[in-house]
């Protein structure tokens, strides 16, 4: 029998051969708000540090502004809960015009049950061309409870 142990971050999201977005050199990012200790640059970056968390509960939201249009063609997304059960809604939209006008990619709702199900890990390809800002917004508990908003990775290709 062949057996490893992996974390519950996705192989596929770290693999090699996968170029991904640099969002730090070239985009500026927005955010409603965000934990200090969990800044949202820990969940643009590929591998490392433990992601970002919202500082409040409620919407949040996460724009990149991007500083030349881009073509995105894949788009990686990990959130993780391991403490609250709840049912959040995440929303992903891109503009092609500097932020005016959003179209949606993709609407999903995923239902955190701790100690079973914790981890959402979604891999959307994507053909977009000329996209200057891409926007998550997260509604991180439906029922209206005091939740915040986490995202473990957030990465574009």
């Amino acid at each position: 029998m062949r057996k490893s142990i992996v974390t519950q971050e996705s192989p596929d999201a770290t693999r090699k051969g996968i170029n991904w977005l640099d969002i730090e050199s070239i985009a500026r990012v927005e955010i409603t708000s965000e934990d200090p200790l969990q800044p949202i640059e820990s969940a643009l970056q590929p591998i490392g540090a433990p992601g970002w968390c919202a500082d409040a509960s409620g919407p949040q939201r996460i724009r990149v502004l991007f500083d030349h249009p881009q073509r995105i063609s894949r788009v990686y997304l990990l959130i993780s809960e391991e403490e609250v059960g709840r049912t959040q809604e995440f929303v992903l939209r891109y503009a092609q015009d500097g932020g005016e006008t959003f179209r949606e990619i993709v609407r999903q709702q995923f239902t955190f049950a701790p100690p079973g199900t914790t981890v959402e890990q979604e891999e959307y390809q994507v053909e977009l061309a000329g996209v200057t800002a891409l926007e998550l917004e997260i509604v991180p508990d439906l029922s209206g409870g005091t939740a915040k908003a986490k995202l473990g990775r957030l990465l574009f290709a």
